[in-house]
């Protein structure tokens, strides 16, 4: 379902797809590539209201800006994103893989079903996004670097920095790492495909703000990655030419500092640790 006013006219200028743009670092990335000269195509699911805030603000900074809603646990609406994000905008130049589902579970707790799930909506949507992308880029692009797409899955940094907490999560993000170098091997040189880790970077589930102070400074640069951080680096990219099959880790150094749990425990651990 496309939700946008924007014509076809203009000169050409690059196009991306951000999913999960319209909460969150996704919505920091739609607006910080739209500050950047970019048309941005705003993926959502049920942020509706947030989605249509996204793109008034990229409209009045003068780019084209349009709310593409689909489930991406269902094969057939991702599918329909590039062809969309084309119709709008004439062209697709980059996909960032920014929406990913985080359920809570251990290997004392894990099930299928749930891990089926975050497969579907963390790994097969992005894999089918790249796959749209290579489609709609031009062959010449071959020749001409200037052409080529780019594909960014965001991942995360406790790939780098591994705990047992959220093993279906990690199980996903994991498999979006080697597929990321998988698809920059048989895209290329099409198109370059790329993953970028962040940090711990805004307050999530019950964290309160002091918890997620705390913890965020627990780096080797005093503070974790913020959202202008990630759209830097996203920038930086989705202009790099010849970066492909790699991966930016982006969170202060927090990969550095081991740690056997999440973050989301570190906090409750060191006061329960006070407590005794």
């Amino acid at each position: 379902m496309i939700e946008s006013d924007s014509d076809h006219g203009g000169p050409c200028r690059r196009a991306v797809l951000v999913t999960g743009a319209a909460r969150r670092i996704g919505r920091a990335l739609a607006l910080g590539f739209a500050a950047r000269g970019w048309d941005v195509a705003v993926h959502y699911h049920e942020s509706t209201q947030e989605a249509r805030e996204v793109v008034d603000h990229i409209k009045s900074q003068g780019r084209r800006s349009v709310a593409l809603c689909a489930d991406l646990a269902i094969e057939e609406q991702v599918k329909q994103l590039v062809p969309a994000c084309v119709e709008a905008f004439g062209r697709l130049d980059c996909v960032l893989n920014c929406a990913s589902r985080f359920d809570e579970d251990t290997a004392q707790t894990f099930g299928y079903a749930r891990l089926l799930e975050l497969m579907a909506i963390n790994v097969a949507a992005p894999l089918a996004l790249a796959q749209g992308l290579f489609e709609v880029v031009p062959d010449s692009a071959v020749s001409d670097e200037a052409k080529r797409g780019v594909v960014v899955n965001v991942l995360d940094q406790k790939l780098f920095n591994m705990n047992p907490d959220y093993i279906s999560y990690t199980a996903t993000k994991a498999a979006l790492a080697n597929a990321t170098v998988a698809l920059a091997q048989a895209l290329a040189p099409k198109i370059r495909v790329v993953g970028l880790a962040p940090g711990l970077t805004l307050v999530s589930g019950d964290q309160t703000q002091a918890q997620f102070d705390t913890v965020h400074k627990m780096t080797p640069l005093l503070r974790g990655s913020r959202p202008e951080d990630i759209v830097e680096a996203a920038a930086y990219l989705a202009n790099a030419h010849g970066v492909t099959g790699t991966t930016l880790v982006v969170d202060g150094g927090q990969h550095l500092a081991s740690s056997p749990r999440d973050v989301m425990f570190i906090d409750s651990m060191s006061k329960s640790r006070a407590a005794q």
